[in-house]
Order: C-alpha cells, then structure tokens, then sequence
C-alpha cells in the first residue's frame, strides 16, 4: 500500500485531517487488512521540529505511528515536487515573469514526481527498502536563483525575477490573522519551506540511485519533458 495524499491550496490547507488523521486511518485499515507494505510520502524535514508548519508536524507525527505499527515500512522524504514547478514555469512561458520570495541562495534539490512515483512502486520489492527513512531529492543542489534561469533556458527569454523579502509574506499572515485564522496556520508551511533549505547530499542521492538502480533526472530534463519544449 502506498500513501501519497495530502493537504493543497484545494484541500483549504488542511493538514489535520488529511495530512494526519486520514494516514493513521489508513495505516489502520492496511494493519487490519494485513498488508505486507507500507509505503509512506512523507516530507523532507518532518523531523526538524517546525512547530509553525501544519504539514510538517502532521508528516513526523504520522512516521512515527508508522514506525510503531508494526507493518513493514518505507517512508520517503521528498524535497519540492518538479509538477510544483509546472504552472509556474507556464506563467512565465507567458510572463517572463517570476515571483521569488526570500532569500534566492536558499538551496534546493527538487525531485522529478515520475522519480519518485517509481521509487515508491518499487519499495515494495526492493528488500534493501524496508523499515527504511529515505531523503529524496533530485541529482542536484540548486539555488533558489537558479530556477527561472532554467525556465529562461528553456523558453529562450530573459527572466524578470520579482524578489519581494519573507516580511512580505509575514505581513500576509499578520492580516489574515483578523479575518481567517485557519488560512493564516496553513501559511505557515508555506513560510517554512520559502525561509529553510531543504536538499539531499550527493552521498544521499548517490545512495538512492544504487539502491533503485536508476538515474534521477534533473529539473531542466523534466521540465523540458512535460512543457513539450
């Protein structure tokens, strides 16, 4: 069995009930129905304690239930999702435009969703996988910088980066707070990921690829994929 659903913008941001109370209810069902294996799309960083960020503290609290259920287990860590990337890199198909907020030498390795769908599927059987935590990340550390530099490569026009400071968001959140307090917790996830850097190692991913025995696939080689560019 795998797991890989979660709270979005459609969700309303929450992370209670689908981030944690619908996974520990499948876990349920999957211990009740004796499923050999299960697999779990965590986040990478769910074990760092953000106390500001619902999806994170949903996330950790999840794989520790996991981990103490008894089923055999592997629980994948992702970095930013590529598919993340793919309305943006539209806007800016249109645009040249690309909003940045905070510090743009933040650093990332964002993974291609088809790497990490296979990875998943095939955790099942790889015996090397169980009762395992893996970081998952794409082959490289990027800077924040470099993103609209690749959307800029692959539709040939100089990128026009907007880069407004985290207090931006935060005077967001401060608003918000008068007249819709649940929208302005489920910033806070947002905040976490714009403000702290969340890559794997070389040695991490070099690791992974031995482990799946495939290479990851870069972001501009996804992204070039899925635009049809």
């Amino acid at each position: 069995m795998i797991s890989g659903h979660g709270s979005n913008a459609s969700s309303q941001g929450d992370a209670q009930a689908l981030d944690y109370r619908a996974n520990i209810d499948l876990i349920d069902a999957a211990k009740a129905a004796n499923v050999q294996h299960f697999v779990f799309i965590s986040v990478l960083g769910a074990d760092r304690g953000y106390e500001d960020a619902p999806v994170f503290k949903a996330k950790w609290a999840v794989e520790q239930y996991l981990q103490s259920s008894g089923l055999n287990y592997t629980i994948l860590r992702p970095s930013g999702f590529a598919s993340n990337l793919l309305p943006l890199a539209e806007q800016f198909r249109q645009t040249g435009i690309y909003l940045l907020i905070g510090d743009p030498r933040t650093r990332t390795s964002i993974v291609s969703t088809d790497d990490l769908a296979r990875i998943a599927v095939e955790s099942v059987s790889t015996p090397d996988a169980r009762n395992q935590t893996l970081a998952v990340g794409g082959p490289e550390i990027l800077l924040r910088s470099e993103i609209p530099q690749i959307f800029g490569r692959i539709f040939r026009r100089e990128p026009i980066v907007i880069n407004p400071p985290l207090m931006a968001l935060d005077g967001v959140r401060s608003l918000l707070g008068f007249v819709n307090p649940s929208a302005q917790k489920s910033l806070g996830t947002l905040r976490t990921l714009l403000s702290n850097e969340f890559f794997c190692a070389p040695s991490e991913i070099a690791a992974l690829e031995s482990l799946f025995n495939f290479k990851l696939e870069t972001l501009e080689s996804y992204l070039r994929r899925n635009l049809s560019v």
